[in-house]
């Protein structure tokens, strides 16, 4: 047999055509060619975005990701100024707490709920909010430090 014939019987053998056999010799394992042949129908390269967007899709991905897109699109979505006195800390439960700078911000923006949460809609809609929760700065807390009081604490001890 030329050398030409054994090149294009191993090709053949490789791409999918008949395997090759040598007389007295017996096949041992099956090959499997099910979507594993090259130069098949779907077995074109995809674009990397498109093959991303895939592989979130199956793995359930893609609600995570937009949550974490809104996030850090919060000064898009809301506004240059809005951005800067108010931050979003988490989505929970389809509940976007958004932590403000001062009660006044956070009172502003409760007022605004409703046009927020149609931006949001508008440019995440499998982000999965549902409504927003604004908090106002955070309390100091008198329970450890410099002026707790052990015991039941600060009392009415007059009377």
């Amino acid at each position: 047999m030329s050398e030409a014939a054994r090149t294009y019987q191993h090709f053949r053998e490789i791409f999918g055509g008949e395997p090759r056999t040598r007389p007295g010799r017996t096949r041992v394992r099956a090959r499997e060619t099910e979507g594993s042949e090259p130069f098949t129908p779907g077995r074109d390269p995809k674009p990397l975005g498109a093959a991303i967007d895939a592989l979130t899709a199956q793995l359930g991905w893609t609600g995570a990701l937009s949550q974490q897109e809104l996030l850090s699109a919060w000064p898009e979505i809301a506004g240059e100024d809005i951005a800067r006195h108010s931050e979003p800390i988490a989505i929970e439960g389809g509940v976007l707490q958004v932590r403000c700078e001062s009660t006044a911000w956070a009172t502003q923006l409760r007022m605004m709920r409703e046009e927020l949460i149609r931006a949001i809609l508008d440019r995440h809609p499998r982000a999965g909010v549902d409504t927003i929760r604004f908090q106002g700065p955070d309390a100091p807390t008198w329970k450890r430090g410099p002026r707790s009081v052990p015991g039941r604490g600060p009392r009415d001890t007059y009377g």
